[in-house]
């Protein structure tokens, strides 16, 4: 657990916010090499190179217990259809899906868009 908080990225651009959730299976030891497979040295390099090059300036992915959630930040002008339905052609990005479907709670053959369900934000510092 991080109790300093994560420093956030600055961009030379108006950024919006995606947040999304997704549950694993409640095993120990796949939620372990799911995170192995997301880290630094373990994580696909074009899975990486496929996200920035649909757009996406930032990914985040959080853990408590089995449950996940993602912060996608991307531009003002970014369109998430297109850019999902871009990202799920490229390069092992299929591949990747059924690889980390083993760990997650979804649906055989299911894409990225298909598995991370989008949150609806219900509270912030209202101005």
């Amino acid at each position: 657990m991080n109790n300093n908080g994560y420093k956030v990225k600055e961009y030379n651009c108006p950024v919006k916010r995606y947040c999304q959730t997704l549950s694993l299976k409640d095993n120990p030891e796949l939620i372990a090499a799911y995170r192995k497979a997301h880290s630094k040295e373990e994580s696909w390099r074009e899975i990486r190179e496929g996200i920035r090059s649909v757009g996406i300036l930032e990914m985040e992915i959080y853990i408590l217990g089995n449950k996940l959630f993602m912060i996608v930040e991307t531009p003002l002008d970014f369109d998430w259809d297109s850019a999902m339905k871009k990202l799920a052609t490229l390069p092992r990005q299929a591949e990747w899906e059924d690889y980390v479907a083993k760990f997650q709670q979804c649906a055989e053959g299911a894409t990225s868009d298909e598995k991370w369900q989008m949150m609806e934000r219900m509270f912030y510092l209202y101005d």
